[in-house]
């Protein structure tokens, strides 16, 4: 029953980098077995299970420490199989992170990674392999790093670019209480792009706090890296011999009888020079932080030797380790389809790397969005699309292969994004900005001052909206609706279906008053036919779904569908005809509509979102009820998320944990209806 369970709710428990997911045709029974033949298989490894805290990788003698390492990967290779889960980012630092639990003393040294996608390792060796099975799902193991579930997660990540400012400020915490440990970050390439990073790595310079900085550099992210750091980088790997080089002539000269010290003297003297022609790491160097490499991430002794000359030093270093992303599993090695695949993925066959995953014959809204961009920018050269390292999660791969200079990938940059919308749009262009909803909240000062300030018409495409699924709360977009509406001459709208989406697209492009929004939730959509949609919506409308004269629900995007199924149930069950309608948009609210409605539905009104509560849509009609001075007080009930960060898991379990799947939602209108208030339910997640 557990894994049938499991194959109901693979759709949902994909990463957001879903979209790139190879759909394989067979019987849902063929899958179960598949899975199912997964778990039969009783695998020994025999040094891996020794391991019980990271004390136990300490003695595991040196000569062996290549085949824990291989045994580490065939546990994420298998485990991952059958939950889904950061791959590729796992299997590329296997080396690194035993190396690491080798030299250090966890949890008394910290280590903080950026982001999380390559914490797996870490959790295995810290005595959570046993809970692997229920990596990603609800009540499970976290796919990041958590502070809430071990002393051995110092700080809790899922957005790039944060953990050298975190480390950076554990390690001043440090020396203030008069500790001596170890503070080491480990980032990779793709998230050394945020300017976060690089504003860390100036004030830690400045400071000369001691401290350790991995850069984890598989030159494959995600999408590929774009910048001139990307390019730099691209450089020293190229150069591996650059390091080598440079130590060997230090030996050499100081060798040199009488005069190889005053010699080595004068050529240190000789600063900028040597640097520039020895050093591949001068910028880091230039910065006040010591740089070390490039080293073989892959390589044991030479990681061991780095790391512990680093953790002799009296200063902040960064160590450059060179490694393959997905290594040790082909199909995540594979470079044309890693970065997107197998960064984050769902269940799949360990044996050959096809994804367990239905076919679905509607296609995602993320698709749906690049292809009919593609369209209007074909018709409009006004049209550009930006997006912050995610090409292929956003959809927008397709603008950017039919029109590759109108299509910009600024790297994990969403501030930068935002305000070059705004560049754009501030010379008539017509700029689509598609960024997830929870990454989108990182550029709220640039959406404030550099676009709702000058009343710039950029246009937000807010993928991933409401819950998420297994990427848990650094990942739902559950506040777009609350802190968009809170900006003035921001108009936002949430589509209910396919066809509305491409309807809101079109009035979006045609909206050049002002910026604009459109969130919209991961996956597909309802398979309606959306194709050669032409209309636009007046801004502001919403939409009758049908009439009644007891009850007035007002849904906002994906909710209707629950609307729908609740409205039935009251009609059916509390023989009460209820009003139903799709508001559209989020800001400005129909105010026609609610003046209407109210008295025709004996001023009762139920509102619905994948929200937050506090300040989200529910708040918006209330304020505009307020307004209105009804002579009638109006019985509200808010059903929407309420003030809590929610856990990972499927959507469908969150919804009902949350009280919010149609059953429960019904039960909470009854309630309400014949008590006159909501029942104390229990909101919080465990």
């Amino acid at each position: 029953m557990e894994q049938i369970a499991l194959q109901k709710n693979i759709e949902e428990e994909t990463s957001d980098r879903d979209d790139q997911t190879v759909h394989i045709d067979q019987p849902e029974l063929e899958t179960v077995d598949l899975i199912e033949k997964v778990n039969e298989v009783a695998v020994i490894r025999p040094l891996l299970d020794k391991i019980k805290c990271t004390q136990d990788v300490k003695s595991i003698p040196e000569s062996k420490l290549a085949s824990l390492n291989e045994e580490i990967r065939d546990f994420l290779i298998h485990k991952l199989s059958k939950t889904g889960g950061h791959l590729a980012p796992n299997l590329g630092v296997v080396e690194i992170t035993t190396a690491l639990h080798r030299i250090f003393d966890f949890p008394k040294d910290e280590l903080i990674f950026d982001v999380g996608h390559q914490a797996y390792v870490h959790k295995m060796l810290t005595g959570r392999q046993n809970g692997f099975e229920s990596l990603r799902q609800y009540k499970g193991l976290s796919g990041f790093s958590h502070s809430d579930e071990s002393v051995f997660d110092h700080f809790t990540m899922g957005h790039g670019g944060t953990s050298l400012s975190a480390a950076f400020g554990r390690a001043l915490a440090r020396d203030h209480l008069n500790e001596k440990h170890h503070v080491i970050a480990l980032i990779g390439d793709g998230a050394f792009t945020e300017g976060m990073a690089f504003e860390a790595m100036n004030h830690l310079g400045h400071c000369k706090t001691r401290m350790i900085i991995i850069l984890n550099d598989n030159g494959m992210s995600i999408a590929p890296n774009v910048g001139g750091f990307s390019r730099y980088f691209d450089r020293v790997r190229d150069e591996p011999h650059l390091r080598s080089s440079k130590e060997y002539l230090k030996h050499l000269v100081k060798d040199i009888p009488v005069y190889g010290d005053h010699l080595y003297q004068l050529m240190s003297k000789m600063k900028n020079s040597f640097k520039y022609l020895m050093t591949p790491g001068v910028i880091f160097e230039e910065l006040g932080i010591r740089y070390m490499g490039p080293v073989d991430g892959h390589d044991m002794s030479s990681l061991i030797d780095v790391f512990l000359e680093a953790k002799e030093l009296d200063r902040p270093v960064i160590i450059h380790c060179r490694t393959t992303k997905g290594k040790g599993f082909q199909p995540a090695e594979d470079i044309s389809t890693a970065g997107a695949k197998w960064h984050g993925g769902g269940p799949y066959d360990p044996c050959n790397g096809n994804f367990i995953k239905p076919s679905s014959s509607s296609p995602s809204y993320s698709n749906i969005l690049g292809e009919h961009l593609t369209e209007l920018a074909k018709a409009d050269n006004k049209v550009h699309t930006i997006t912050a390292a995610m090409p292929d999660g956003t959809g927008l791969s397709k603008f950017r292969d039919s029109i590759p200079n109108r299509f910009f990938d600024v790297a994990m940059a969403e501030q930068h994004a935002v305000t070059m919308g705004a560049g754009l749009a501030s010379r008539g262009l017509r700029p689509f900005v598609a960024i997830y909803s929870t990454f989108l909240q990182r550029a709220f000062d640039q959406i404030i001052h550099d676009v709702c300030l000058q009343n710039l018409p950029v246009r937000f495409c807010m993928d991933r909206s409401g819950l998420v699924g297994a990427d848990g709360p650094t990942h739902h977009g559950v506040f777009d609706m609350a802190y968009l509406r809170c900006i003035p001459r921001v108009t936002v709208m949430a589509p209910s279906d396919e066809c509305e989406f491409v309807k809101m697209l079109n009035t979006m492009h045609q909206h050049d008053q002002g910026p604009s929004a459109i969130r919209y939730p991961r996956g597909s959509g309802l398979g309606l036919n959306y194709q050669g949609i032409s209309e636009t919506i007046e801004i502001g409308q919403s939409r009758l779904i049908q009439q009644g004269s007891d009850l007035l629900i007002i849904s906002i995007g994906r909710m209707l569908d629950e609307a729908k199924q609740v409205a039935e149930k009251i009609k059916r069950d509390l023989k009460l005809d209820v009003t139903i309608v799709d508001a559209r948009f989020v800001k400005p609210i129909d105010i026609q509509m609610l003046d209407f409605q109210l008295p025709m539905n004996k001023f009762r009104l139920v509102t619905m979102e994948d929200g937050c509560v506090q300040g989200g849509f529910g708040s918006a009609i209330a304020e505009e009820i307020n307004l209105l001075k009804l002579d009638y007080p109006v019985k509200q009930l808010t059903l929407g998320i309420p003030d809590e960060f929610v856990t990972h898991g499927t959507v469908s379990n969150l919804c009902k944990e949350l009280k919010l799947d149609s059953e429960t939602m019904f039960e909470r209108v009854q309630h309400w209806l014949q008590e006159g208030m909501d029942p104390e339910w229990s909101y919080r997640l465990v």
